[in-house]
């Protein structure tokens, strides 16, 4: 017999602004030498999370995005499904003295439309881990085209790369794997995993109001540490790094973000800089290219237990994204250099040919 859904969470706690909640925030370290294990230390400042359902609860600077008060604040959301077609619940932001969390199902359309300008901003840095299914549901069910990222499982991939690692096809670092990293955070998220649990128990946990405090402090630990990541991965990556980092950062914002115009209404990629064209051996572009695929073709993509797709992904230097269960269902995303990303492309199409 099926199991019923659990409760709805505790409804002891108030989500009205006045309601006070701490959480500590770990310090940028100072110097790229400073021990990451300083993240437990019980001196680390306690800052408040604040619970925002009007807009004039957040920080003017975040507002009204400026050059004059650039800003890098970590960011994430949580939502029932997160994708174009889920419903956004909470977006996390994480300034330096205080977290915000955005409350989408108090809050509204109105609300989440005033953090546009912020999230759209290039004033305003968003450090997210794993942005594309973020993007995906702020662009679809807000029209907001997410920009100025810093992605650290981007960071992290290119950081193993310059200490020359090899990563494997599919080889993501998760977010609880990259805070248990003591070269970043040294960090057991216990707590991740109990609401992991509960979600799968009911879908609809982001969604009750109002929040309890295990909600509150689950949506504010996802967005904690990213600040402290922030520094100690900019200490260490170089300026080649630097610029895949954002490129590829700006493609895996718009990847399920398709749309007929060719994303020409997306900001513009961030050029190659010019002290990385020395003597010819700057790093070649990178793109985003969309492979539509035939109804009822995708299993030649996949092939038996995903035998195909992971062969075409071993020969070729790009990333080849599936939507999925949570789509778009007919398309195949491939993000890398020019030259791999057309050889990924003939491979796949080859996959789509009639065998005699």
């Amino acid at each position: 017999m099926a199991s019923s859904s659990p409760p709805p969470p505790s409804q002891s706690s108030s989500s009205t602004p006045s309601a006070s909640y701490i959480t500590h925030l770990p310090i940028a370290p100072s110097s790229p030498s400073h021990s990451s294990e300083k993240v437990l230390e019980e001196e680390q400042p306690r800052v408040p999370i604040h619970i925002v359902t009007k807009a004039y609860q957040l920080p003017v600077d975040f507002l009204e995005p400026s050059p004059q008060a650039k800003l890098v604040i970590g960011f994430d959301c949580e939502a029932v499904d997160l994708c174009r077609y889920g419903t956004l619940c909470i977006i996390q932001l994480a300034f330096p003295d205080a977290i915000y969390l955005v409350d989408a199902i108090e809050g509204g359309k109105v609300l989440i439309e005033a953090c546009k300008p912020a999230l759209e901003s290039e004033f305003v840095t968003k450090v997210i881990h794993d942005c594309k299914r973020d993007s995906e549901a702020l662009y679809f069910q807000f029209g907001i085209k997410l920009n100025n990222v810093v992605d650290t499982q981007i960071a992290y991939s290119l950081l193993e790369e310059q200490e020359g690692q090899k990563r494997l096809p599919d080889d993501y670092i998760s977010l609880v794997g990259l805070l248990a990293d003591p070269r970043y955070c040294g960090l057991s998220h216990v707590d991740k995993e109990e609401v992991r649990v509960l979600l799968r128990q009911d879908p609809n946990f982001w969604t009750y109001r109002p929040l309890s405090e295990q909600m509150i402090h689950s949506a504010a630990d996802d967005v904690r540490f990213l600040l402290y990541i922030y520094h100690q991965m900019m200490a260490k990556l170089t300026e080649r790094s630097l610029w895949h980092l954002a490129v590829r950062g700006a493609l895996y914002c718009r990847c399920f973000c398709v749309n007929s115009n060719d994303y020409a209404d997306w900001p513009s990629l961030p050029p190659i800089p010019d002290m990385l064209n020395i003597d010819g051996n700057g790093p070649e572009e990178e793109i985003l290219s969309v492979l539509d695929v035939p109804p009822g073709k995708m299993g030649c993509i996949i092939g038996k237990k995903g035998a195909s797709i992971m062969a075409i992904k071993e020969s070729c230097n790009a990333e080849i994204l599936i939507g999925g269960p949570r789509g778009p269902p007919d398309k195949v995303f491939i993000i890398g250099p020019v030259k791999q990303v057309k050889k990924a492309e003939a491979m796949l199409r080859g996959r789509l040919l009639p065998v005699f």
